[in-house]
């Protein structure tokens, strides 16, 4: 919720997925359902990954999803240095972070008008 409500998506409007699918062709059929559940209602779609998958998912959402979905990626929130921020994938494109095997929340939200 910490990341919700940080990220400045639908926080009336939500749901959280936990873990999407481990193999490959159901993770990202998973998030091709939630970028469309996300722009269908507006509602923000939270899941987690298993942190040494961090960065093979941020590729997968990047790769999959249209530049003008919003994505939110709340890293290490109760940590020193932790941060929320919310960006349009095609603004996540030009400046790739690295997750590591930090803890992440990703939340798809519609596009932002």
């Amino acid at each position: 919720l910490l990341a919700l409500a940080a990220s400045g998506l639908n926080g009336q409007h939500f749901t959280f997925h936990g873990y999407l699918p481990v193999k490959p062709a159901e993770s990202r059929t998973a998030i091709k359902k939630l970028e469309s559940e996300a722009q269908r209602t507006g509602g923000a779609q939270l899941f987690i990954e298993t942190p040494y998958r961090n960065d093979s998912m941020l590729k997968d959402l990047l790769d999959l999803c249209a530049a003008d979905t919003s994505l939110t990626l709340a890293v290490d929130l109760t940590q020193p240095g932790g941060s929320c921020i919310t960006r349009s994938v095609a603004s996540w494109k030009r400046s790739i972070p690295s997750l590591g095997k930090r803890p992440t929340v990703f939340i798809i939200g519609p596009a932002q008008r």
